[in-house]
């Protein structure tokens, strides 16, 4: 395959209950594809909580999936407040979700953390104000 294949969602903001439907997708897509389900894993965890991120955060965004032949990539990318502190954001445990996103369930401080633990390379691109783009990649290869 050399070829890239790629995925595109849109990522609503609005709704907590459809948070999660784009990395069941990415899911699913994988799996046809033959893919291993560890790697399948890494990816749909990192997708989800970015997702979550996105919902919690930033009112939504976009969510691309691309599988090359020796990784995937995913780039998560948001108009929303930006992250004003990644080191701190990267701290698990430190979340700015509001109590009513913490009474859902959601908001423990540990999507980023996870993001990055289950990603071979993740980078954060951030403006406060404008818009946070997350790239994550997971490895195909050894």
């Amino acid at each position: 395959m050399n070829e890239s294949l790629t995925f595109h969602f849109d990522v609503d903001g609005t709704d907590f209950t459809s948070a999660g439907q784009a990395s069941a997708n990415v899911k699913r897509s994988l799996r046809q594809l033959g893919l291993a389900p560890d790697i399948i894993r890494q990816v749909s965890i990192a997708m989800y909580e970015g997702e979550i991120n996105m919902v919690i955060h930033a009112g939504g965004g976009e969510a691309d999936v691309t599988v090359f032949e020796d990784k995937i990539e995913i780039v998560l990318k948001d108009h929303g407040p930006g992250i004003k502190d990644i080191d701190l954001a990267m701290q698990e445990g430190y979340s700015t979700a509001t109590d009513t996103v913490r009474s859902l369930g959601f908001g423990a401080g540990m999507g980023l953390p996870n993001m990055k633990r289950y990603t071979d390379e993740m980078h954060i691109e951030t403006e406060v104000g404008k818009g946070t783009t997350i790239k994550m990649y997971v490895n195909l290869t050894d």
